[in-house]
This record gives C-alpha cells, sequence and structure tokens, in this order.
C-alpha cells in the first residue's frame, strides 16, 4: 500500500479517499459473508484478503492526515479485547455467554460514561439493514433486561402483530396504505427479534433464502425453455410444478427433470 500511495505509485490508488473507499468497504463485507454463507473456505480467505486491503487502505490515508496509522489500529482493538473480557484476562467469573454479553454492554456504557449520549442503542450504525439493525438493537435492549423471556412469547406477540396486519389490509382500500406500512414493520421486527431468540442472525438467514430462490427460480426458467416455452407462458399451476422440479434436482442433481 505504500508503494501504491507513494509518489510514482498507482495513479488510481493515489486519488482514492476515505469517501471513495467507504461503499467499497461495505461491498467486501458483503462479499465475505457470502462466501461463509457458500461455505467455501478458498473463497472466504480471498474475501478476507479483499477486506483487509480496505482497512489498510484506509489506514494508510489516515497516517497521511496525521491521525493514526495501521500500528494503532491493531494496538487499538487489542487493548479493547483485553478491557472487555475480564474474565479471560482478568480475575472476573462468568457462568455463560449471556453473562458475557451483558459484562460487555456494561463495560461498553463505562467507557462512554463521559460522552453526551449514554443509550443503551449506543454503537448500532444508523446505516445497518432495517432487518439487522433491528437485531442489534434488541440485542443490546436485551443486555439491560429488556427482553421476552422465551421464544414461544416471541411467536405470540408475533401472531398479535400478524392478526393486525391482516385486519388493516381488510379495512383499507389501499392495501399499501401507511397504516398497512406501519403494521408490517412491527411484524418484521418482532421477526428480528425471534430470529436473535434462536440464535439465528436474520440478515444471513434471509440472504441464504434469497439464494435458495435465485437456483430454484433459475432452475425454473431453464426446465421452461428446455419445453420450448418461457415462464410467462404458464399458468401458475404450472410454474409450481416446476418449482417443486427444481426442489426435488436440489436433492438429486443428476436426476433427468420430469416432463409435464
Amino acid at each position: 500500500m505504500n508503494r501504491l500511495r507513494d509518489p510514482g505509485g498507482c495513479p488510481w490508488d493515489r486519488e482514492q479517499t476515505l469517501s471513495t473507499l467507504a461503499p467499497y468497504l461495505l461491498e467486501e463485507a458483503h462479499e465475505v459473508a457470502e462466501a461463509v454463507a457458500a461455505d467455501s473456505p478458498t473463497k472466504l480467505c480471498e474475501e478476507l484478503g479483499d477486506l483487509l486491503l480496505q482497512i489498510v487502505f484506509m489506514s494508510r490515508i489516515a497516517r497521511e492526515n496525521g491521525w493514526f496509522d495501521l500500528d494503532d489500529v491493531c494496538n487499538g482493538i487489542s487493548e479493547k479485547m483485553v478491557r472487555r473480557h475480564p474474565h479471560v484476562f482478568g480475575d472476573r467469573e462468568v457462568e455463560d455467554a449471556a453473562e458475557v454479553i451483558r459484562n460487555w454492554e456494561d463495560i461498553k456504557r463505562d467507557e462512554r460514561a463521559d460522552e453526551a449520549s449514554s443509550s443503551a442503542l449506543d454503537g448500532v450504525p444508523a446505516a445497518l439493514p432495517g432487518l439487522l439493525k433491528a437485531f442489534r438493537m434488541t440485542e443490546k435492549a436485551a443486555a439491560v433486561g429488556f427482553d421476552w423471556r422465551k421464544p414461544t412469547d416471541v411467536m405470540v406477540k408475533m401472531r398479535e402483530e400478524m392478526d393486525e396486519l391482516e385486519a388493516e389490509l381488510g379495512a383499507a382500500e389501499d392495501a399499501a396504505s401507511e397504516r398497512a406500512r406501519s403494521e408490517l414493520g412491527d411484524v418484521l421486527f418482532v421477526m428480528a427479534n425471534l430470529a436473535r431468540h434462536l440464535g439465528v442472525e436474520p440478515e444471513t438467514a434471509l440472504q441464504r433464502s434469497n439464494t435458495t430462490f435465485k437456483r430454484r427460480f433459475e432452475s425454473m426458467e431453464n426446465q421452461a425453455r428446455a419445453r420450448g416455452v418461457s415462464l410467462r407462458e404458464l399458468s401458475l399451476e404450472e410454474q409450481d410444478a416446476l418449482w417443486e422440479e427444481a426442489k426435488r434436482l436440489e436433492g438429486n442433481p443428476s436426476a433427468t427433470p420430469r416432463s409435464r
């Protein structure tokens, strides 16, 4: 990175700023998550390298501005990990992972005691995707005791929110009314809570489902083409049959698609 940024280095790299790099950082982080979901160690190694490059790149620019350098970044996170793991690096004892999380949030709150804002929700980035943001906010709220006791309690609340959405859809002339949008948002928020209670990170879970849908839908398209038609020409019942066929082929990739 020093060679790339120094005089005589790469013109493109020398033109970059923290603002121009920020989108690449997000993109690389998502590609790391995709590699994890794909269960591909080779791809994960590559994507972690791409992500690390962005961190090194930004640290170099920060050094140029006289703010900090890569050593400061590494030292800072090392000190934070030691400080927030007194049960490992100190003499505090914990019973389980839940207590570790509570201690973590308590230590973070103490670290920010002198800051103007001291909300338990501090530290949740405003730019997070909505589902992940809901997950993280309720995670922090749960650390101070504001939470349902068990997953079945969350299910009760989710059914309640679903009933409210259904009632709104039945009452509203416009299915996309503001009230319907609000009720749907409540449903999604409670679902993020349920995911947390089940130990499932919802954004990753949804991305996996997205990947599954894409794979099966493309299989449907391929099956339709092999029969000389397009999906648009088929009835919903025929499309459903292709969907079921796509699911069957996943269980037996070498199987020959059945004719209609």
